[in-house]
């Protein structure tokens, strides 16, 4: 059986902070939050990079804050994954570089970017998680695509290409609408991810919407990943609300139960399986992350 690292995909949100409920009163500085992260679990994502590209300042720190077994698991920018991104999100010299008529735009995608721009952002995010590699510290880069990221031919091509941007990281690539796993596709995707050794993210999510991916449990490479997102059916599929109220949730006992045999089975398929809490509000995603813990053990 494969190590099992259980964590969250979290540890500055603001909900947990202000919750007081996780961090001892002493973890007041960022340095303090991460250190005291690390002596509770072995392994955290990072949401951030999805919002802004890190640096490589802020990855070496986290590498020199944390113990020499813990791993970071990176969620890519969102421009790589065809999300719509704003301006600000993006790194001041590439915000100056761009052309006067996608200045004016809302929200960009990497189609509207010139070419030589879209290297040069790729260059940055590899660069920014040198520190994390090195140090032997970086888990799996996620990339997690939208709900209108359909099977095809070019979104393949689009993946394949995502992994030879990064040839020295791992990637691993969670979807987000079913058609992926429908009865047409989904032989045809797994091999696909197995071919190319590409982990599959096994997720747990609100049921019965149109995008639901199942909870389909599968192994495609020698690292496994699992994300727990929730069952908050009624903000899961609601327009206008913050990812925060979207993932405001708490597993019951029972409904992580469920899944400890699950996990266990996964693992044997994997070298090293990633058990990672989405549930992000207040310490939701601590104590369930906590309790599959002690489940396990």
């Amino acid at each position: 059986m494969g190590d099992i690292l259980v964590g969250t995909c979290s540890w500055t949100d603001p909900t947990l902070i202000e919750s007081r409920r996780f961090y001892p009163d002493w973890a007041r500085s960022a340095e303090a939050r991460l250190q005291y992260y690390a002596s509770q679990f072995p392994i955290v994502e990072v949401d951030s990079s999805y919002y802004a590209l890190p640096n490589e300042k802020t990855s070496g720190l986290w590498a020199t804050r944390t113990g020499d077994r813990f791993l970071f698991d990176i969620k890519t920018f969102r421009l790589f994954t065809q999300h719509p991104t704003p301006h600000q999100a993006l790194p001041k010299d590439i915000r100056q570089a761009l052309p006067s008529q996608l200045k004016e735009k809302n929200n960009l995608y990497l189609r509207d970017l010139p070419q030589e721009l879209t290297e040069e952002l790729w260059r940055q995010f590899e660069h920014a998680l040198l520190p994390l590699d090195s140090a032997g510290k970086l888990g799996v880069v996620l990339f997690q695509f939208p709900p209108w990221f359909y099977p095809g031919n070019e979104q393949r091509d689009y993946i394949l290409r995502c992994k030879e941007k990064l040839p020295q990281y791992r990637i691993a690539v969670e979807f987000r609408h079913n058609s992926w796993l429908n009865e047409k596709n989904i032989e045809r995707t797994l091999t696909f991810l197995r071919d190319n050794n590409l982990p599959y993210v096994c997720v747990d999510e609100p049921q019965g919407f149109k995008s639901s991916m199942p909870p389909l449990v599968e192994a495609t490479s020698d690292i496994g990943l699992i994300r727990f997102h929730g069952r908050n059916r009624e903000m899961w599929g609601k327009k206008g609300v913050t990812a925060t109220q979207r993932f405001n949730y708490l597993y019951s006992e029972e409904e992580l139960r469920e899944w400890v045999p699950r996990i266990r089975e996964l693992a044997k398929k994997t070298h090293q399986l990633h058990v990672l809490f989405n549930n992000c509000y207040a310490d939701k995603a601590t104590v369930n992350a906590s309790q599959t813990k002690l489940m396990l053990d």
